[in-house]
């Protein structure tokens, strides 16, 4: 494989490789305080008819960018042999011309990642890459298995020697095992009926791409049409930026088989639960306001949300700002509702926080005052729209309270008479283990204060959140087809120490025998 390494020894069958350099990272930026939760991960799958996958994959890298900034990587087939090419950083800096000329093939996946599960180095850095006796495997992983430890304890007796602390390894190795024993299908289903957590994946078996969402839908993945082919993705607006059509929404547990020629894509609807898990918090902040995730438009999802959030517990203030970028659409559907039939002035909306897009994100700085003072590094008030009047913030959520409690001191060095925040979604309580870096219990700020507290914690004149209820309403679910966990403390899987909303059977792995097999 072009540019990659042994990083194994070689075990029963096949070897695993990953290619990438030493990490362009900051030495205290795994472990340094975060403003807010970190964007998880990316992944794509293309086969097109006579044309090089590389360029539509790195195209498509750059729409899902936002989900993933620490690594990028494609991997491709040629129909003889698989390549790759994996690098740290952003998609712009991870690949050069001559690297997409190098991934020969109509066929690949491709992966923007955040770590989520495994460190921030090279080894964890996707697509991850196994060769085998029958051939080659990709594999690109979206989310977090919660049973990882068990089956890599369980293979790794079986002899399977592992390059990264990374939950893909694991599913990379349980495939590629399953592979050798059984057909495509039957072996996906095997790994499947092993592996629990969530999890979108797009997959090379040799020169085919699979897709396979978790059996709960936690993660998003859609499929697309290409005028030459197909391409599976984390969102739809990757197949907008290929100028392609949104098919549907790859179901929750199911399997889709892109065929190589890019003719057409088979589906195998491999398991089957009551309830979904969809993670709401793709509609609040993570993904793009221009994709449309089970069924619904995340712009007017959010737009609706602040809708909501006026009808719950809108104050009357002089003008709604919202805390770029991820407040605006939440502002703007909270106006238009406070609007609605006013019988006095008009409830300004308005842009009164300017957002410098050259500064990097606050974690990296070294020491938390640094971090304070990059907020307004950041975010620089407009003093014409706040001066003397007035302010409501809108923004997505708060996390630990650091930025909220900043800008509420912008707004008021500013010059605003009252200032009032309200969130599009409800206070986060506890953490999430389904791969959106999130902090600690001891590190949220909702985990163990009222918002009357929260409200006096950052210095507000009010404080409102959104219920559990009216995000439910307003993305069409019931509760139990939503994952609630981290605004509830209820989680859809079956998490060490911690509560479910749900009967859930999690996967026995034996590791003092060979493992059982579920039925076909």
């Amino acid at each position: 494989m072009p540019d990659g390494r042994d990083l194994s020894t070689p075990t029963p069958g096949y070897e695993a490789t990953n290619a990438g350099p030493t990490p362009k990272t900051d030495s205290d930026s795994a472990g340094a305080a975060r403003s807010g939760p970190t964007e998880k991960c990316g992944v794509v799958g293309v086969a097109l008819d006579d044309r090089a996958a590389s360029r539509p994959l790195y195209y498509a890298l750059y729409a899902l960018q936002h989900r993933g900034q620490e690594s990028a990587g494609i991997v491709t087939h040629d129909g003889f042999q698989q390549h790759g090419h994996v690098e740290m950083g952003l998609v712009g800096d991870a690949f050069e011309e001559g690297d997409l000329d190098s991934l020969a093939g109509e066929t690949g996946i491709g992966h923007v990642r955040y770590p989520t599960s495994g460190g921030v180095n090279a080894s964890c850095a996707q697509p991850f890459s196994v060769s085998f006796k029958s051939g080659s495997l990709g594999l690109s992983h979206n989310g977090n298995l919660v049973n990882a430890d068990e089956i890599r304890d369980e293979l790794a007796q079986l002899g399977h020697a592992f390059t990264s602390d990374g939950d893909t390894e694991v599913i990379a190795h349980d495939l590629a095992r399953n592979l050798l024993e059984a057909d495509l299908v039957r072996a996906v289903k095997r790994t499947m009926d092993r592996i629990h957590g969530s999890y979108a994946l797009t997959i090379m078996h040799d020169e085919t791409v699979l897709g396979v969402r978790d059996p709960q839908g936690n993660r998003p993945l859609c499929i697309g049409e290409l005028d030459d082919g197909y391409v599976l993705a984390s969102e739809s607006a990757a197949i907008d930026t290929l100028g392609g059509d949104l098919v549907r929404d790859v179901r929750p547990g199911e399997l889709v088989v892109l065929e190589p020629d890019g003719s057409g894509f088979d589906t195998y609807q491999l398991v089957e639960q009551d309830n979904t898990a969809h993670c709401f918090f793709e509609h609040v902040y993570f993904a793009r306001p221009d994709s449309v995730i089970d069924d619904t438009l995340v712009y007017e999802a959010r737009r609706d949300l602040g809708r909501a959030l006026w009808n719950e517990s809108g104050v009357e203030t002089d003008v709604v700002l919202p805390v770029p970028d991820s407040g605006r659409a939440f502002a703007s559907g909270y106006a238009e509702a406070a609007n609605e039939g006013a019988d006095g002035d008009a409830i300004e909306f308005a842009e009164g926080l300017m957002k410098n897009r050259y500064v990097g994100r606050t974690f990296i700085m070294p020491t938390q005052d640094e971090r304070e003072r990059a907020v307004r590094l950041k975010l620089n008030p407009i003093k014409s729209t706040i001066e003397g009047r007035s302010v409501t913030i809108i923004d997505d959520s708060i996390v630990r309270g650091t930025t909220s409690r900043q800008l509420v001191a912008l707004l008021r060095e500013a010059g605003a008479e009252e200032v009032h925040v309200r969130i599009g979604a409800p206070p986060i309580v506890a953490p999430c283990y389904m791969g959106i870096d999130m902090a600690s219990r001891e590190e949220l700020i909702a985990a163990d204060r009222s918002i009357d507290e929260i409200r006096d914690e950052i210095d507000a004149d009010s404080l409102g959140y959104l219920s559990v209820e009216s995000v439910a309403e307003v993305l069409g679910e019931s509760r139990l087809d939503l994952c609630l966990g981290c605004v509830t403390g209820e989680y859809p899987y079956d998490i060490d120490g911690e509560e479910t909303d749900r009967d859930v059977q999690r996967p026995v792995i034996d590791t003092d025998s060979e493992p059982a097999r579920a039925d076909d």
